[in-house]
This record gives structure tokens, C-alpha cells and sequence, in this order.
């Protein structure tokens, strides 16, 4: 994952380079989910067939291909948005292959308890990748230093490589190459966490795309010269917070009821999206910590949602029922950020208040949304 938030967190920087709009800022953020989004149907749904651990391998060279390629072959839009695509289409062949990987090769109580830990390292990855990328772009160019980030997908394929021993899969004869989502769809005990996971990215993807920008905008209106940290270390620092999050909220679900815990964390971080979109003219401490707690809200569902989903999920149908998850969940994770900087856009730019406080809050609509319709019992019927 060393790769995923290079782009976002030289976004400042290569917007001014290359004269973007906030809109084609967004399309190139948006085109690394919109490459996950049309990769992961078949290398998701292909590990009913194939063991989870070829495809992770795989896919870590074509993470590493579009990292590399994003570094020496970019020169505007249609390149990077290509390259992000790519190394979009890597992360659909790592992330939830590599969730199948474990889950494969666990069955017993702690499984719940597995998987919290395995999607919590997501931001563990995130945070390393700001960090990683802040730090080499204080030291060398940006090109060299996302060059340099494409070699952690290697690094990657090679640990699981030698690392994990293969493992044959069954019901091949019967399992199609591409999944069929209408059986999945068929299943009201799914649907909930599917179209939750849509509006659970919505909200995630559109943050992690827009995080380094807002912040250093912020700073700049509220004249933050004295903040202590960087915008991409704020952000790597407020993505960490993911870890006990997701960890944490899967043990309270686990307790009080996952529907219900679920239906009360969107509500709650759809609400905080609006007061954390209008905080960039507080004192930098003040805005960074409410950011935190944003990200937080955001971030204590993640685990609930996957582990409730691989609970519900029959043993055969779960590499079809992890790419429909990924296809709607990384979708909405490509037209966020494109939405937020069309509203930023549309607003004033993105050197108005007024436009980043809408264009933030718009990460909100999704969850408020499902936590209405999941009310109603639209999804279970």
C-alpha cells in the first residue's frame, strides 16, 4: 500500500504543476477506485476458483507497474489518471483476495476478531504511505520519491510468496470465472452490508483523497505558520486512528448488535462531516483534533461491516459476494472525491470556506442516507 496515498499527498503540488481544476483534481484521485472498481469483479470473484494467494501475488506487480509508471510517465491528465488506475486495479487484487487469503485459512471463533485486525491495517498502510511520501518529498522530487513507494507492492508479493503456503481451492467445476451478483443480491441478509460498505467508501475515500489538501488549506486560513506538523504528517497521524477504531467498534458490535451499532456510527460521523468541513479557519490543534474525531466516527464500522458480511457470506459464494462488496464500495470510493471537487468547484474554488465546508459535508449524504433507508427496512425486505 505504499503506493495508495502518493497522489493525494502531493495533490497541493500537482495541481498547481499541472494547472487543474479542483474537478480534475478529483477524476485523477477518483481513477485509482475507478481501476480497483473494474479489476476487482474478476480478481475478487476468480479466488472461488483460484487460490488467494496467486492473485495477491500477482496483483502486487501491477501495483508496483502503476506506482512506477505514475513516477516516470505522468506528464497531465489522461497519463495520471491511467496510472492511478493501475495501481487501483493492484490494490483490487491485494485487498479483498488477501481478507479471502486469511479467511480461507481461519474458521474458527477469533475469525471476527482476524478480519477486524486484518481491515484495520488498511489504515496502518494509509497512514504509512502519507508519511513515507511526506518524507521523501522534503528530501527529493516527487517523482523519485513515488518511485521509490512503487517498491512496497514488491516487497509485498514476495512476503506472501515465500511467507504463505499455497492451498487448493474447491467447487471449481461449478464456479464461474466472472461472479454472478444477482444470487448475491438475492440474499437480504447481505444487502445491508453491501450498500453499507457503499456509503461506509463514500465517505472513507472521498476523506483519504481530499485529507492533505483540506489541512493545508486550512492552515493557510487560520495563518497556522506555528502548527507543529506537516499537513501529511497530520494526516498519517489522523489515519493511525483507524486502527483502534475499527478494532474497538467491531468488539462493541459484537456486544450491542452490528445493525445497530452500524446505523448509529453513520449517523453520527454523517453529522460530524458538516462541523469538520467548516473548521478550517479554527486554531490549527483544534481542527486537527476534530478531524481526528471525524475520522474516528468514520472509521468504527469498517471492521463491523466486513466481519458482519463474512458471517452472513456461504463458504462457496464468498470470493462473488467480496467483489460485489468491493465493486460498490470502491465505486462510490471513485465518484467521491470527483464529487467533492466538483462541488469545490462549484462553490467558490478551493480557496473559499464556504466551498470546502460543502464539498466535506457532501462525505456525509451516504451514510445518513443508509442509516434511513436501513430504518425503514428497505434493505431486508
Amino acid at each position: 500500500m505504499t503506493g495508495f496515498a502518493a497522489y493525494p499527498a502531493f495533490l497541493p503540488a500537482l495541481r498547481e504543476a499541472w494547472q487543474f481544476s479542483d474537478t480534475q483534481a478529483g477524476f485523477v484521485g477518483g481513477s485509482f477506485f475507478f481501476g480497483y472498481m473494474l479489476a476487482v469483479p474478476f480478481l475478487s470473484g476468480i479466488t472461488d476458483r483460484l487460490d488467494a494467494r496467486n492473485v495477491f501475488v500477482f496483483s502486487c506487480a501491477l501495483a508496483a507497474s502503476g506506482t512506477a509508471g505514475f513516477a516516470l510517465c505522468t506528464d497531465g491528465l489522461l497519463s495520471a489518471a491511467l496510472f492511478q488506475a493501475l495501481t487501483g486495479a493492484g490494490l483490487a487484487g491485494t485487498y479483498m483476495p488477501g481478507l479471502k487469503a486469511l479467511t480461507d485459512r481461519t474458521s474458527d471463533g477469533r475469525q471476527a476478531r482476524y478480519i477486524a485486525f486484518y481491515t484495520a491495517t488498511f489504515g496502518i498502510g494509509t497512514s504509512f504511505s502519507l508519511l513515507a511520501a511526506g518524507w521523501l518529498g522534503n528530501h527529493v522530487s516527487w517523482q523519485t520519491s513515488i518511485a521509490v513507494l512503487s517498491l512496497g507492492p514488491v516487497l509485498a508479493g514476495l512476503i506472501l510468496l515465500f511467507g504463505l503456503s499455497p492451498q487448493e481451492t474447491h467447487h471449481t467445476q461449478h464456479v464461474p470465472w466472472w461472479p454472478r451478483f444477482a444470487p448475491v443480491l438475492a440474499q437480504k441478509e447481505i444487502r445491508p452490508f453491501i450498500f453499507g460498505y457503499a456509503a461506509h467508501c463514500w465517505e472513507l475515500f472521498g476523506l483519504r483523497s481530499w485529507m492533505v489538501a483540506f489541512i493545508t488549506f486550512a492552515y493557510f486560513v487560520s495563518e497556522s505558520q506555528q502548527a507543529k506538523i506537516s499537513p501529511t504528517e497530520a494526516a498519517a497521524l489522523i489515519n493511525l486512528l483507524g486502527l483502534p477504531a475499527s478494532i474497538l467498534g467491531n468488539e462493541v458490535a459484537e456486544r450491542i448488535g452490528r445493525y445497530r451499532w452500524i446505523c448509529v456510527i453513520m449517523a453520527i460521523s454523517g453529522v460530524l462531516c458538516w462541523v469538520a468541513g467548516f473548521s478550517a479557519s479554527w486554531p490549527w490543534w483544534l481542527m486537527l483534533c476534530m478531524l481526528a474525531l471525524h475520522y474516528t466516527g468514520v472509521l468504527a464500522d469498517s471492521a463491523t461491516l466486513t466481519a458482519g458480511l463474512v458471517a452472513v457470506t456461504p463458504l462457496a459464494q464468498r470470493g462473488a459476494v467480496m467483489a460485489l462488496y468491493s465493486l460498490l464500495g470502491f465505486g462510490s470510493g471513485f465518484l467521491a472525491p470527483l464529487v467533492f471537487g466538483a462541488i469545490l468547484d462549484a462553490s467558490g474554488g478551493h480557496t473559499s470556506h464556504w466551498a470546502w465546508g460543502m464539498a466535506y459535508g457532501s462525505l456525509g449524504v451516504g451514510g445518513l442516507a443508509w442509516t434511513i433507508l436501513m430504518r425503514r427496512k428497505i434493505f431486508t425486505t
